[in-house]
């Protein structure tokens, strides 16, 4: 088979961490034809959208890792899948990209994740269809709800809707030490929507990323512990990852979204998970592939590439 990754530039993996990297290690391994492209490739030209896309061989060289031939031109269509692996931030661009990968897919093109499911689940507000599994949780812009929200729940996290690995994310005592400075800085003086939850204590033993494949859990997740005082656990805050194996709450969750998901076609989702309760709904590009398997020996690439040529 011929898979595409529209990824961010391959000269910017870290192959001992990349999930990316792992699916594209994968496929290879297995025979699949690895190309890659990035956005700024992408033209919609004459009602066709196309891509310059380039065929990869990957070397099995940790630092050089890749080879690239020369890019051709190609309709999306070609390809068995494209996967959509372009990092966060979800700006109009983004938005964008997904416009002009629903027109490919109307003109024959497999897009992994549906550009459609992308645009329309937030990857924080997506948890709002799913009130069971949330914590009390508030989304808006006006700086007297969210102080009644506080004066309520006492202890609570305040994020924006469109942040990624932990950025922008503060949390409020009962002290209210800074709130208001905190609420005029994230909702940029009432214009911009913010989310407030309630702040789950779980957070000590984790941030756990549950991921779904084709509508499956995963069996291990990994716990994102925070450190040095931090209260976000996410990698790229600083977190520490720890595979685990999954707990009856998370599978309870992870069964209960992922035939939902799964049906909206979202092939690969990473569920973020505190305590017992669903904190966000990850959409974009899911990692996490390479710590379990490291920590635990279960091939989450394996299992991934297991369901696209069952898509496919």
């Amino acid at each position: 088979m011929k898979f595409a990754f529209l990824a961010d530039p391959l000269d910017t993996f870290k192959t001992y961490k990349d999930t990316t990297y792992a699916m594209m290690a994968e496929a290879g391994r297995r025979g699949h034809e690895v190309y890659a492209f990035q956005q700024k490739d992408m033209a919609l030209e004459d009602g066709v959208v196309s891509a310059a896309i380039a065929r990869v061989t990957l070397t099995g060289d940790e630092d050089a890792w890749y080879k690239t031939h020369a890019p051709a031109v190609m309709k999306l269509g070609e390809f068995d899948a494209v996967l959509v692996r372009k990092d966060p931030p979800f700006d109009m661009e983004y938005v964008y990209l997904t416009y002009l990968l629903e027109l490919a897919e109307a003109q024959g093109a497999r897009i992994v994740n549906r550009p459609e499911a992308i645009r329309s689940h937030n990857e924080k507000l997506a948890i709002a269809q799913f009130p069971q599994f949330t914590s009390p949780t508030l989304v808006t812009s006006d700086t007297e709800k969210v102080r009644a929200f506080h004066a309520l729940h006492k202890d609570v996290i305040l994020k924006p809707l469109d942040g990624m690995g932990g950025a922008g994310i503060f949390r409020v005592k009962q002290d209210g030490m800074n709130l208001g400075s905190i609420i005029e800085t994230l909702t940029d003086n009432g214009s911009r929507t913010i989310m407030a939850q309630r702040f789950i204590p779980e957070i000590d033993k984790g941030d756990k990323r549950i991921l779904l494949i084709g509508g499956q859990v995963v069996p291990f997740c990994l716990a994102r512990i925070p450190q040095n005082g931090e209260v976000r656990g996410n990698l790229a805050a600083g977190g520490l990852g720890v595979a685990q194996p999954i707990s009856a709450r998370d599978r309870e969750i992870g069964e209960a979204l992922g035939p939902v998901l799964s049906g909206r076609g979202l092939l690969l989702v990473g569920l973020d998970v505190i305590g017992d309760y669903l904190t966000e709904v990850n959409v974009t590009s899911p990692t996490c592939f390479q710590e379990i398997k490291q920590q635990t020996g279960f091939d989450v690439a394996g299992m991934f590439i297991d369901a696209l040529e069952k898509a496919a």
